[in-house]
């Protein structure tokens, strides 16, 4: 009885599965592939957005100088106070050095001897001339004496040059204001020794304001001469910004990391010296494609974005040279302004996909 069952259950399921192979062969591929929902955008030709930086600087008079003696000697005499107003060639403080006003009395005193001793060797080498023509002086003699006098004419000169010397550096002893300003630093106190070349006080004058920022060696072909860039203040950030004008560039160099300034005039009347302000500086902008940043695919083999056509994706490689807001500035051979990319819906895309567009 068992036997009989099963080979009459045979046939029955021979039939199933022919009627399963009848049905899955009349599905064609197209209706088996699924297409996938996305969102695209087209590729844009415009312009790469440089971002506005800011550097921060303060603002210093554009005349200033840090005054120093050329000599060494105690401060005995100092005229101005902090902040007092000074017109040129007022004098401004004076150092006592023992060895200054001796070495220029020396130095007169020698001068004069030698200038004596010169006097009188020119007039012995006339005596001696005229006695020469008439035969009484002989001609190595006359000689002699000519020699004398030009030597003592040389030393005259030597000395008056050391005198000259000894004056100037006695003249150092007093410090005078170059230019008419204000005094903005007081760096020594009085009865203090000080040394040659060491800073006294600063001076600066009231016309004409700069600041001088230090940018990245990239930016320096950001700015030229003339630029007229913005200045605001960092107290009050409501306040308008001022136009500064570019006026020097630093160099660059091989320094790594190495930042360069850039020195920026004020117009007259404008900031405070002493002010801390901010710079701004926005690169050039160069044309470049951007793309969503969205749209953008990174993965082992490199970053890509999914182009659009005929309702198929198509899987592009790009590099990406910046990222600029919620775009992305790339570069492609493959792909160009207009073309269409996906931005949503990206995640569930391969290569080759059929993909229905949502609006």
């Amino acid at each position: 009885m068992k036997p009989r069952q099963i080979s009459a259950a045979i046939p029955v399921v021979l039939l199933t599965l022919l009627l399963a192979a009848c049905k899955a062969g009349e599905v064609s591929p197209e209706a088996r592939a699924e297409s996938v929902s996305v969102r695209v955008t087209d590729v844009s030709a415009g312009q790469e957005q440089g971002i506005p930086l800011r550097f921060s600087g303060i603002v210093q008079a554009a005349q200033r100088a840090t005054l120093t003696f050329q000599v060494s000697g105690t401060l005995r005499e100092r005229s101005v106070e902090l902040g007092q107003k000074v017109k040129a060639g007022d004098l401004l403080a004076r150092v006592y050095n023992p060895a200054l006003e001796p070495a220029t009395d020396s130095a007169r005193a020698r001068l004069q001897e030698l200038v004596t001793q010169y006097e009188q060797a020119g007039r012995e080498w006339e005596r001696s001339s005229r006695l020469h023509e008439r035969g009484v002086v002989s001609e190595q003699s006359l000689e002699q004496l000519a020699a004398r006098r030009d030597s003592l004419k040389a030393s005259v000169a030597t000395a008056r040059a050391s005198l000259a010397e000894a004056e100037r550096l006695l003249e150092e002893s007093s410090l005078r204001a170059p230019f008419a300003g204000r005094i903005e630093a007081l760096l020594v106190e009085k009865d203090e020794f000080v040394a040659a070349g060491q800073p006294v006080m600063r001076l600066s004058s009231p016309n004409g304001r700069e600041v001088e920022v230090r940018v990245p060696a990239y930016l320096l072909d950001h700015v030229s001469l003339g630029q007229v860039l913005p200045v605001w203040a960092v107290h009050d950030r409501n306040l308008p910004a001022v136009k500064g004008s570019v006026v020097e560039i630093a160099q660059g160099s091989a320094i790594r990391g190495e930042l360069h300034p850039v020195l920026v005039s004020l117009p007259e009347a404008s900031l405070e010296p002493g002010q801390p302000v901010e710079v701004g500086l926005t690169p050039t902008r160069v044309p470049a494609m951007t793309v969503p940043l969205l749209s953008v695919l990174r993965d082992p083999g490199g970053t890509s974005v999914f182009r659009v056509r005929d309702n198929r994706a198509e899987r592009i490689a790009v590099q990406v040279q910046r990222i600029v807001g919620e775009q992305v500035a790339v570069h492609s051979d493959a792909l160009k302004p207009g073309d269409q990319v996906v931005y949503a819906g990206i995640t569930r895309l391969a290569d080759g996909d059929i993909v229905e567009i949502r609006r």
